[in-house]
């Protein structure tokens, strides 16, 4: 049986602290403190392939597209600010994810509390 995406994603989100989960625009979305957006799940847009789509420092999205256009994309709607878009329907690295994903968070969160993330 094929991994779950959205449930390993989520696993990765919510372990990061002060994360909360709510659907926006219709899809599982995780924010910071409940405020700022730093990961969004997406199965709808304009096809039927499967994604996230995260925070990322500045060129981090075109140094990642540029390097495996079939792993990831600029994303519609936030690629303008640099969001990054991972395709999940593809061979995934979970070990890269997270990285991406505990990324995001740190491009998000107030530094005090991205600095547990450090010990």
């Amino acid at each position: 049986m094929a991994e779950d995406p959205l449930a390993r994603l989520r696993e990765f989100c919510l372990a990061l602290p002060e994360t909360t989960e709510r659907v926006s625009h219709g899809e599982p979305t995780w924010f910071v403190r409940d405020k700022k957006t730093f990961v969004t799940y997406a199965d709808h847009h304009h096809d039927d392939r499967v994604a996230f789509w995260c925070a990322a420092a500045p060129g981090t999205q075109e140094a990642l597209v540029a390097e495996d256009p079939e792993r990831f994309f600029r994303p519609p709607y936030v690629g303008h600010r640099g969001w990054l878009g991972v395709w999940l329907d593809v061979a995934v690295d979970w070990q890269e994810v997270a990285e991406l994903v505990t990324d995001a968070f740190r491009m998000v969160a107030p530094k005090r509390l991205a600095a547990e993330l450090d010990g």
